[in-house]
């Protein structure tokens, strides 16, 4: 599919603060550089609301943008050259295949980017990552909800779980899902294209679901139907100006919070039913 990039011209000081706002509107994914950021949008999602939201956004926070139309032949190279390691603490490492090898972390995850990392925040997926070295998946079942490339449930195979299932809306993340189960050699993960709704309604001892504000408030009450009693949720890819709204449907939805990590301006929650 084609894509929009809005490439942000921006201090470094405020790259966080204004990758936050603008994850107000429908991105995919963004990517940090040396001059700011990019926000990739698809073709279909991008529309004059979001430009002129774009423009608002700069007047207000005095930063200039570019959007490029980015066709699918060219989004392999586009993500390639943005790509980086994402190191957890010495828990884990993601790379592409294309980057050496490092040692010193427990776990190492090859991934190859063709489409999307997650929401693309590293924010949220060190976060989501570092809670999950704190949980016992061993045995366990667990369901990537919004799987991206899959790292999720990748790591929680590794760390022991082995009934897993995966789901991303995206074609693309779907196959590579699959592509990159099969690179770390994870045999256990079953990988569906479709929304909650195309998984099969199970319990789940974990559910992992770092996608954003916007599909995770309308999905808690399902959520909730798909945790087993003592499982976990953990939610990220929303900002700290959202966290107080987060709270308070979450709680309405059944649930308690357990652990709420920080990184940059973004949050992930551990929570369990109430």
């Amino acid at each position: 599919m084609n894509y929009y990039k809005y490439a942000v011209t921006c201090p470094a000081d405020m790259t966080d603060l204004l990758i936050g706002i603008v994850a107000q509107q429908p991105f995919d994914s963004f990517e940090e550089n040396e001059t700011g950021f990019a926000a990739f949008i698809r073709e279909q999602d991008d529309s004059e609301a979001t430009e002129r939201a774009m423009q608002e956004y700069a007047e207000q926070f005095d930063f200039i943008f570019e959007k490029v139309f980015i066709p699918y032949k060219n989004w392999n190279e586009v993500w390639e050259s943005n790509f980086q390691p994402i190191e957890v603490e010495d828990f884990v490492r993601i790379r592409a295949d294309f980057h050496p090898a490092a040692e010193g972390f427990a776990h190492e995850i090859i991934i190859n980017p063709k489409m999307a990392f997650g929401t693309g925040h590293h924010e949220t997926t060190y976060m989501m990552m570092l809670i999950m070295r704190d949980l016992d998946l061993r045995n366990k079942s667990v369901f990537d909800y919004g799987c991206g490339t899959g790292i999720l449930a990748i790591l929680a195979e590794m760390r022991g779980a082995n009934d897993l299932d995966a789901v991303d809306i995206e074609l693309p993340s779907y196959e590579n899902t699959l592509e990159n189960a099969e690179i770390n050699d994870v045999k256990n993960i079953q990988t569906f294209h479709g929304t909650l709704e195309t998984v099969p309604a199970r319990k789940y001892d974990c559910i992992l679901a770092n996608i954003n504000r916007n599909v995770i408030l309308p999905s808690l009450a399902e959520l909730h139907n798909r945790l087993a009693d003592g499982g976990n949720l953990l939610i990220s890819g929303f900002i700290l100006e959202d966290g107080d709204l987060m709270q308070k449907a979450t709680k309405e939805a059944g649930f308690v919070t357990v652990r709420t990590e920080t990184r940059g301006n973004w949050i992930c929650r551990q929570l369990r039913l109430a």
